[in-house]
């Protein structure tokens, strides 16, 4: 059996090496691999061969197949080069050949939808800001409400680069840096990259990025905050969106909520993509706790303000239908190619 295969093998790329035109090729490949030929004869007498033995002879068979339509795919590209070849040589102009194009680049989901973010809210007024994403513990703790000891830090724990400057873990230290200038009113977003101590998986992964918002003037309430929300989901999930907003706690906001939509997929009947509930959370938001506004140099008696903070990544893969956060970062071209 196995010199069987070693002469089919030398004379199949003999007779390969040796054709002179597509149609000989074609012959020489029924000859060997086709429903009669001689490979597929010894696939056939696999049977005799003792099972010690077939999975060697199976590998030869492999082995051999594999060398047999290289040969033939290079032989075919020779060919198709040569007959190429001559036929731009013997025309002036072929118009059948195809153009050359370059493949254009475009944007990644996750700038999509940013963009798409900061286009809905500078329509509403809204300033974009960004700032350092290495911060001092002070603006990225601190003066969030989140003393040293407080459970929401361990929460948020993150990489430090020394005793007080580290990667942070939200976008909130813009604001912070934002209402120490003292220009009021402010009405702003914070986009940008922050870091968290989390392992990696579907949904979690150690940098991601936020958008954080806040709004400071006089006379700002919480239905100032669900009027803005509720336009932004309605803009951005579609004029049939309803919202919830449900009662949670944050350190820097007092009251605090989490801001539900319904399922923009079943309409809120309840289907797998909200997991039968009809409601999906988006993000966290809450009016300006009265200490925050104090330790940035604000009179929380003459002033008050709302903010809300979302994940740049969990819209984008709720919008885009993506069910694994990673898949944004592996650089996957046959992924990235689909926006």
């Amino acid at each position: 059996m196995k010199e069987k295969l070693r002469q089919i093998r030398e004379q199949a790329l003999a007779d390969i090496a040796a054709s002179e035109g597509l149609a000989r090729l074609n012959e020489v490949r029924v000859a060997v691999l086709g429903k009669k030929g001689d490979l597929t004869a010894v696939l056939k007498g696999m049977k005799n061969v003792s099972p010690e033995e077939r999975p060697l002879v199976g590998q030869m068979v492999n082995e051999t197949r594999a060398a047999i339509e290289a040969a033939l795919e290079e032989k075919k590209q020779q060919m198709e080069a040569f007959l190429l070849e001559k036929k731009l040589k013997e025309e002036n102009i072929d118009v059948t050949l195809p153009a050359q194009k370059n493949r254009v680049g475009h944007s990644h989901p996750n700038t999509i939808v940013l963009d798409e973010l900061e286009r809905i809210f500078v329509g509403m007024g809204y300033e974009v800001v960004e700032g350092p994403e290495v911060e001092y513990d002070y603006y990225n703790f601190e003066a969030l409400n989140i003393p040293a000891n407080h459970p929401a830090k361990d929460e948020q724990d993150t990489f430090y680069v020394g005793n007080d400057i580290l990667l942070r873990t939200q976008t909130s230290s813009v604001q912070i840096r934002i209402m120490e200038e003292g220009r009021l009113p402010i009405r702003m977003i914070a986009p940008g990259r922050v870091f968290r101590a989390d392992e990696v998986d579907a949904t979690h992964s150690p940098t991601f990025h936020q958008v954080e918002g806040l709004v400071v003037d006089k006379n700002i309430t919480f239905a100032d905050l669900k009027g803005t929300l509720e336009a932004f989901a309605h803009e951005f999930f579609g004029p049939d969106t309803k919202v919830k907003f449900r009662p949670h706690h944050f350190p820097f906001t007092e009251p605090s909520a989490e801001l539900d939509v319904s399922c923009f997929k079943c309409g809120g009947k309840g289907c797998r993509f909200c997991k039968g509930e009809g409601w999906i959370e988006i993000l966290g938001c809450g009016m300006v706790h009265p200490h925050v506004l104090e330790m940035s140099h604000i009179d929380p008696k003459e002033y008050t303000g709302f903010a809300f903070g979302v994940g740049l990544e969990r819209i984008t893969l709720l919008k885009y239908e993506i069910d694994d956060m990673r898949l944004l970062y592996e650089n996957d071209d046959r992924f990235l190619r689909q926006f």
